[in-house]
């Protein structure tokens, strides 16, 4: 059983959020809220909760604001905000669970069924570490991968290729390790700035800063400087070519 407290300073989503718990996470117990990041602090220090659904922005301060109290947290966070493109982008650069507002009972359901997976530690921590570095930056230049094994921090820049594997993916670094992520290769296009990045076949995302050349046989193969070649998608060439010779890479 997860026990989980709600820090919001909006009534209405607290509401909103209490009632979609109720019907259905039977697997939640809500023991608690507080509606900023003084109460919130108190009620976590209260409570004890093992979970914690946290808005970003309060009145009193932010969620960010609040986990400094807690240097070590004992406790898993689903984030909850409102619509925000850098928001949304951090969050999935640190592979962190969120909610958007207004939110619903299958998003909910996602969201705790991860957290049910997970417990705080040191892993977790590294996570919220990368997502504050992330929100004081801007800064885009590294990302967090979640595996079978547990989670790997990767500089954007040190990726050669990714290659989809089922509803996984495999990951090349220039330093030749190839790691199995669970997330989808489509996810990675949605994060992964193209240039450099470029989706050239359905299977393969590839840094194009790591193309040593164009190869025409059998309709056509990116040759990588590794040595390894990966094919090319007829509707994807020209695309392909024009990112190669834009001269923006």
């Amino acid at each position: 059983m997860l026990k989980a407290i709600i820090i919001d300073d909006e009534p209405d989503a607290r509401k909103n959020l209490r009632f979609l718990i109720a019907e259905s996470c039977p697997a939640v117990e809500l023991i608690g809220e507080a509606n900023g990041v003084a109460s919130g602090i108190q009620e976590i220090e209260k409570r004890k909760p093992n979970l914690v659904f946290l808005d970003i922005q309060m009145e009193d301060g932010n969620g960010f604001d609040l986990l400094d109290a807690f240097p070590n947290p004992a406790f898993l966070v689903v984030f909850i905000t409102a619509f925000n493109d850098f928001a949304v982008k951090a969050f999935r650069y640190s592979a962190i669970d969120y909610l958007l507002k207004p939110t619903s009972s299958n998003l909910l359901m996602d969201a705790v069924n991860k957290v049910k997976e997970k417990m705080p530690g040191i892993q977790f921590k590294k996570q919220i570490d990368h997502l504050m570095q992330l929100s004081s930056t801007k800064q885009f230049d590294r990302i967090v991968l979640p595996s079978t094994e547990g989670l790997i921090f990767v500089q954007i820049e040190q990726i050669r290729r990714m290659e989809a594997d089922g509803s996984y993916t495999k990951v090349y670094t220039l330093n030749g390790e190839v790691n199995t992520v669970s997330k989808s290769l489509k996810e990675f296009e949605t994060l992964l700035a193209s240039p450099p990045f470029c989706r050239i076949h359905q299977s393969h995302l590839i840094n194009l800063k790591c193309v040593k050349k164009f190869l025409r046989e059998d309709g056509g193969y990116a040759l990588m400087d590794d040595g390894s070649k990966v094919m090319v998608a007829r509707r994807r060439k020209d695309y392909f070519i024009k990112l190669m010779t834009a001269n923006e890479l």
